[in-house]
């Protein structure tokens, strides 16, 4: 939960990622928001991000995007110049190394913390993108959590990503190249070490979207995919009134909730 304005008002979001919401109680179906008394919880707004494959947490979801996949009951598909690609870096002496998350030193997570930082300021990522040190050990220390570090011959982190396992979906979270070694593209190295992981476990890997439906980045993605899931959310306004006065001055670009649009 988030305090908004100066008036002791709050509002609330499901973490950034994966998996989304839970569901803790037996029910026919899922209920419908607006028939929801929030009164008691003092919330202004909610935004729900859904669970991948699984029945909506309310009704009247909102499909945003689909998330490309990697089923391993499926046959593979990487893209041709993905797999030379990924070839050709091994010939040079790139290779990845699968780390369990809790098991993982501080100067692996150095070195991701690095990669991604210096990914992140190479795109101009929002400031919210940029993570401390702390948060990818507390994130790592998830026991079904994993670390890919792809190494450069000379043994420097060139690439790096992060997965997790939940609701039977292994999920990659975060990653990034070292600016030096963009050319390579190494990050192709670490989604086919995914890929293993996914096959080992039997597990659908959940490989995201882009930042916009149809974006470079969601072509990336389906270059290695050879399935998708849609990906729906929630956008409640739990206090109409309280709503309409803080979101006065903020133009509707499509951000929810509006109040909180980044100007």
């Amino acid at each position: 939960m988030n305090g908004v304005g100066d008036a002791g008002h709050r509002d609330a979001i499901t973490p950034y990622g994966y998996p989304g919401g839970a569901v803790l109680a037996d029910r026919d179906s899922p209920p419908d928001p607006a028939a929801v008394d929030w009164s008691a919880t003092g919330l202004v707004s909610v935004f729900v991000r859904d669970r991948l494959g699984r029945e909506p947490l309310f009704r009247n979801a909102t499909r945003r995007s689909a998330v490309q996949v990697y089923d391993p009951a499926r046959e593979r598909r990487i893209r041709s110049r993905f797999a030379e690609q990924i070839r050709q870096n091994e010939r040079l002496g790139y290779h990845v190394e699968v780390l369990s998350g809790p098991e993982t030193s501080v100067e692996q997570r150095v070195s991701f913390h690095a990669v991604y930082t210096d990914t992140m300021r190479g795109v101009e990522a929002a400031e919210r993108y940029f993570f401390e040190l702390d948060y990818f050990k507390a994130v790592l220390g998830f026991e079904r959590a994993w670390l890919f570090l792809a190494r450069s011959p000379e043994r420097a982190t060139a690439a790096g990503a992060i997965a997790a396992v939940s609701d039977g979906i292994l999920h990659y979270y975060l990653g990034g190249t070292a600016e030096g070694h963009r050319s390579k593209s190494p990050f192709k190295n670490v989604v086919e070490s995914m890929i293993g992981l996914a096959e080992e476990l039997g597990a659908p890997l959940n490989l995201g979207g882009g930042v916009r439906p149809g974006d470079g980045l969601e072509d990336f993605k389906r270059g290695f995919s050879n399935a998708e899931l849609p990906f729906f959310t929630h956008e409640i306004v739990a206090d109409p009134a309280t709503y309409e006065t803080l979101s006065e001055g903020h133009a509707d670009t499509g951000f929810f909730p509006v109040y909180r649009e980044p100007r």
